[in-house]
Order: C-alpha cells, then sequence, then structure tokens
C-alpha cells in the first residue's frame, strides 16, 4: 500500500461499516476500499457497460413466441 486516509465518520456510517466488517468477515479498510472501487468503478471485475457484464446471456432465453418484435402490439 502507497497512500493513507484518515477519514472521521459520523456515528450512523461508523457502525454501518463495523456491522458490513463483520458480516464479511473483513478488516474494516477492506470494506473501506472495496466500497472505493466500486464507487469509483475501479474493481477489477468493475470495467465496461452493463451490457458487457451479462454478454453471455444476451440472447439466452427463448420467449416461444418466434416474432417478438416484428408483432409486438398482437
Amino acid at each position: 500500500m502507497t497512500g493513507q486516509l484518515t477519514v472521521r465518520l459520523p456515528e450512523d456510517l461508523d457502525r454501518s461499516l463495523g456491522e458490513a466488517a463483520e458480516r464479511m468477515q473483513r478488516k474494516r479498510s477492506e470494506v473501506v476500499r472495496l466500497a472505493l472501487r466500486r464507487n469509483l468503478d475501479l474493481s477489477p471485475a468493475g470495467g465496461g457497460s452493463p451490457a458487457e457484464h451479462v454478454h453471455d446471456l444476451i440472447g439466452s432465453l427463448d420467449s416461444g413466441i418466434p416474432d417478438l418484435a416484428e408483432n409486438h402490439r398482437a
């Protein structure tokens, strides 16, 4: 680690952070780093558009109606 940051938290946020750390069985600092990565869209798997996250699912469902797009009002 190269950087260090000190942050003062309001009581409710501090409590929520502690609860999340317990629930995830991680250190509070790890939970903060995860939250920052997610919020700043820097997570290793977080890049790309929402469609890119589910690209393997696109077109994988079958409605049973072969011409749904052509006769959508029917």
